[in-house]
């Protein structure tokens, strides 16, 4: 079924979240006794606080909030790479809506990112749905049978069964030849270089770099060749 995949009908997507305020301190009274209900099973030794591992809030929708959304679609031989980010993460998740709606709203049309059956697209969806936005047709996933989801997700394809099977982008990257996304900035770096040095526009260009590997890796997968950089253009 793969191999009949038109590439012109997938939309790769990567997020970057960080945790909806700067630090556990910052957070509403109710929103910290939730935290550390929710931290007595994130530590990692009985010495560790709410406040130590808040670092990890990020990764969790009802305490985390997204900053950027890449995507990346192809255009005849041409890749191309458009992201929505700012502070404000309903306008965010409202442009981003209105791309999908407008242009990836249809059967025929897939969803692709990197583990992103367990963390991009619910994340996006419960965003959407605590931002007081509807869910497009890709990502509302009620009723439809697992056939009929319209998700790609590479790490899922990698695993070919094997459910306990994690492998990084970047690992993959390695594997098939793909220049690596992680030359500055990795997924630990997000929320200091957003809450701390205010630096938006370099967690960007990570994540502009995580989408087009995830499209690349896909390429790969098919025994396609990569796309060159001169064939990818940023709107």
């Amino acid at each position: 079924m793969l191999q009949q995949l038109n590439f012109q009908n997938v939309l790769f997507l990567d997020i970057e979240t960080v945790s909806a305020f700067p630090t556990y301190n910052d957070m509403p009274e109710r929103f910290q006794r939730l935290w550390e209900h929710k931290a007595e099973r994130l530590k990692k030794s009985e010495n560790e606080t709410p406040d130590q591992i808040y670092s990890k809030a990020g990764i969790y929708a009802e305490f985390g909030k997204i900053i950027c959304i890449s995507v990346a679609f192809f255009n005849g031989n041409e890749l191309r790479v458009k992201s929505f980010f700012g502070d404000d993460e309903k306008i965010l998740l409202k442009e981003f809506s209105e791309l999908i709606t407008k242009h990836f709203n249809g059967r025929q049309h897939l969803l692709c990112a990197h583990n992103g059956k367990e963390f991009d697209y619910p994340y996006i969806a419960r965003r959407l749905l605590i931002n007081g936005l509807k869910l497009p047709y890709s990502l509302n996933l009620a009723g439809k049978k697992p056939w009929n989801v319209p998700h790609l997700d590479t790490m899922d394809l990698w695993k070919f069964g094997d459910y306990k099977h994690y492998t990084s982008l970047d690992l993959l990257a390695a594997a098939f030849d793909i220049p690596t996304p992680k030359d500055d900035i990795d997924g630990s770096d997000i929320g200091r270089v957003y809450w701390e040095e205010n630096d938006l526009e370099r967690i960007v260009h990570y994540c502009q770099k995580d989408v087009i590997t995830v499209a690349q890796l896909l390429l790969k997968y098919l025994g396609k060749s990569l796309i060159k950089e001169e064939y990818i253009s940023y709107q």
